[in-house]
């Protein structure tokens, strides 16, 4: 392929802001119920705090990189689209938010403000505020002998306050303290029971700002509006050789409080002298970092919007399901040793996975845990359960990732829990982040070491795991598990270089490794057979893997991308990407697994990732692929992957222009593939109980008739031989299979049956799928 330009890619940061116009497409999505609705605001608020404090910060450091050199400053014409776009976003934002709040009167849910309380309500407040609220605000009087830029907390809401004198106007800010008390408040019932009011705690400060104020200035009148400031996320650790790399990290955290403003945010009716008074104090000169907003900031507090009403204005609960491969055995090791065991969460309880460490941190045959630790939840039963292990005297060892951005403090703090444990904690290497999702336990069995090992997605993080979508292997193959101990073993000693079989690892082998499974499916096209590749990806942007997939598309290769969020492959050129479709899903659950699957010749050859194709992931950090070889559990990544591919609810397409159009159902049974997918899992799970406990009751008799054979075997020792008579048939022996039965066999029609029952059940399109055999 010729390099071409900037047809042939799409900039990451406006690739970016298509994906979060897509989850704005949910909270205009009237098929949502309401409270939901009003969730994605939330979340659409949320990603756009992280895009200026992440994108928009580096947009503007490479503004000012190319200020001292010479050539075209490319990154100023990217900001001016970036700022359009925001403010074209933030309108239609403000306009659904409008729409939802009428929705919700007409469902008699009120979301009131100060100016609109009944005496009744207005009193339940002040008391209110005195018993619970004031003692968690300090109101931040601005004075011109300091400057408050440093004292301002980072994506917080902010009150600025003025107080009117007769002579002058005394400024103050108020954060508005979400970290210590609910956003939402609702009112207790005055008159009618059938409605409710909902009050924001922004709404009560208002109307207790005399409460605050009034014991301690003379004013005339008061009033307040929100403002929210944005820094930049990314800040500078030097290299200094006597520095560890936790002191750089916990220093780089403070660096952050004054780090450079990128947005600030504020009402838009608030008087200029006020907004003067702010651009100064927080040194921001340039028109660009200034969004003007509606009455209300830091709408991330949307995304826990309580339900007061009715349940249909929530989503149905879709319940976490068992896992037939764990309930078949009340040990988990004794579980993965008999097959090979796939989790999708949230379909299924992540339960299974802190049960696997809970045992193991008290099973006398575990010698010793090994694990990567990304984000963790705030209160983790796995974090827990490792610290139990060292008081049981296993040896473990946790890798934790200080530079997990947004987390760094968090990860901070149990690291020195857990190491003042005796959990023996290591950072990785200095440049490389360790992003993998591995997890290897080591027990005694028979005099020998048998590995245990949990290759995933997605971070072992409870609370996540409940709205992420991530697939996790567990496999005692022990050709896996040594490669995934050969991991741990480079992140503690980064001059080895081992050779991987199975796994591909970032940043080691995984470039090559994955620009050859490409190479042979052009050559597989190129020789006129079926050639195909299926990609789940969170993001998609590495210039290199894109051109490969060009490649492969021009040679003739079907290529089909589910693609969540920044996507900089352009489909769809003609001669270039004719073969290549792509679409996006956002739904309830954040999708967030990624795969591979690549049709090489029938064998199908699908892996389980950690890693995005982004540069950062394939050059700079630590990530881990393996391959999914059980027979039945990659039959049901195929399906489940056939049902994503057949969304024609919640999937966009993803074209040149980035226009996000949903994809048109026409005369097509309607297919909500998250909703299809647990469907699809739950009936799984039963056929392979069913077959489970086929499995053991074959396993069971042949033991049975072993043993009887064994004793017949015994007594005929003592007894005098008898020619001519055969020898008696237990019925045991006749009831166990022998060793040519398919009752036993993985590559048998009967244990097929169960995919292809499965099939049925849930109407996979499987058989549309271009990988599958």
């Amino acid at each position: 392929m010729s390099p071409n330009t900037d047809k042939m890619f799409i900039n990451k940061e406006l690739s970016w802001l298509s994906f979060n116009e897509r989850v704005l497409q949910e909270a205009c999505d009237p098929e949502v119920p309401l409270v939901e609705r009003i969730r994605f605001l939330g979340i659409f608020s949320s990603n756009m705090d992280e895009f200026f404090r992440v994108r928009v910060a580096s947009v503007r450091r490479s503004i000012l990189l190319s200020s001292l050199q010479d050539g075209p400053n490319t990154s100023r014409h990217l900001l001016a689209k970036i700022q359009t776009r925001v403010l074209t976003l933030q309108e239609r934002f403000d306009a659904i938010y409008s729409e939802l709040m009428r929705e919700l009167v007409r469902r008699n849910i009120l979301l009131i403000n100060e100016q609109q309380l009944s005496e009744f309500h207005s009193h339940w407040l002040k008391v209110h505020f005195r018993d619970h609220l004031k003692r968690h605000i300090a109101p931040l009087i601005v004075s011109n002998h300091r400057s408050v830029m440093k004292y301002i907390n980072d994506n917080a809401t902010y009150l600025a306050v003025c107080l009117h004198g007769k002579e002058r106007r005394q400024y103050a800010l108020v954060e508005v303290p979400t970290k210590n008390v609910p956003r939402f408040v609702e009112l207790p019932a005055e008159k009618s029971k059938t409605k409710k009011h909902l009050i924001l705690l922004d709404n009560i400060i208002r109307h207790c700002l005399d409460d605050l104020f009034s014991p301690f200035f003379e004013y005339d009148s008061i009033d307040a509006y929100s403002m929210k400031l944005t820094r930049d996320a990314d800040f500078d650790i030097t290299d200094e050789l006597d520095q560890s790399q936790l002191e750089k990290m916990t220093r780089g955290l403070r660096k952050r409080l004054t780090a450079e403003p990128v947005r600030l945010v504020y009402d838009k009716d608030m008087p200029e002298h006020m907004l003067v008074m702010l651009k100064e104090q927080l040194g921001i000169s340039s028109t660009e970092c200034l969004v003007p907003g509606g009455r209300y900031h830091s709408f991330k507090d949307f995304i826990a919007f309580p339900n007061p009403g009715r349940k249909y204005l929530e989503n149905d609960k879709l319940p976490p399901l068992d896992s037939s491969g764990f309930e078949r055995c009340g040990s988990s090791f004794d579980a993965i040793s008999r097959a090979d065991i796939m989790l999708n969460y949230p379909y299924h309880k992540f339960s299974h996975f802190t049960e696997m460490v809970r045992q193991a941190a008290f099973d006398p045959a575990v010698k010793f845990i090994k694990i990567n630790l990304y984000r963790v939840a705030r209160k983790s039963r796995v974090m827990q359960s490792l610290i139990d292990a060292v008081k049981n005297g296993k040896q473990v060892t946790a890798v934790i990732e200080l530079r997990a951005r947004f987390d760094e403090e968090h990860n901070i703090e149990w690291t020195r829990i857990l190491a003042e444990a005796g959990v023996k904690v290591h950072h990785g290497i200095p440049s490389l982040k360790v992003h993998s999702k591995l997890c290897l336990i080591g027990r005694e069995e028979q005099g020998e070491t048998r590995l245990y090992c949990h290759v995933g997605s997605g971070n072992f993080n409870e609370g996540t795991a409940k709205v992420y979508t991530d697939l996790a292997l567990f496999t005692a193959n022990q050709e896996i598990a040594k490669e995934v101990e050969q991991v741990f073993d480079l992140i503690e000693h980064p001059y080895r270089r081992d050779n991987f079989k199975h796994l591909l690892v970032s940043p080691f082998d995984a470039r090559q490794k994955l620009i050859s499974l490409i190479d042979d499916e052009i050559l597989h096209a190129r020789m006129g057979s079926r050639a195909a590749i299926t990609l789940k990806l969170n993001n998609l942007v590495d210039e290199q893997l894109i051109s490969k997939l060009y490649d492969a598309s021009m040679a003739g290769v079907k290529i089909r991308l589910i693609i969540r969020g920044m996507c900089s492959l352009v489909p769809q050129i003609s001669g270039i990407s004719d073969n290549i479709e792509v679409i996006s899903i956002v739904d309830r659950f954040l999708e967030h697994s990624r795969v591979m699957l690549f049709h090489a010749g029938g064998e199908n050859r699908l892996f389980l990732c950690s890693a995005d194709w982004m540069a950062r992931n394939i050059d700079s950090r630590i990530e881990v692929t393996a391959p999914i070889y059980d027979p039945h559990l990659k039959q049901m990544v195929m399906d489940l992957l056939a049902l994503q591919w057949s969304d024609n609810t919640k999937a966009r397409i993803i074209n040149k222009e980035q226009s996000n159009p949903y994809r048109n159902r026409g005369n097509k049974r309607k297919v909500r593939s998250q909703t299809a997918i647990h469907q699809y899992l739950s009936q799984f799970e039963k056929l392979q109980a069913a077959r489970f406990a086929k499995e053991d009751e074959a396993s069971r008799l042949a033991q049975a008739a072993a043993r009887e054979a064994e004793e017949l075997m015994a007594q005929s020792a003592f007894a005098e031989p008898q020619s001519g008579l055969a020898e008696p048939q237990t019925s045991a022996a006749k009831a166990a299979p022998s060793p040519d039965s398919n009752s036993t066999d993985s590559n048998s029609p009967d244990s097929n049956a169960a995919e292809n029952r499965v099939e049925e059940q849930v109407k996979s399109p499987a058989a549309t799928m271009p990988q599958a055999s």
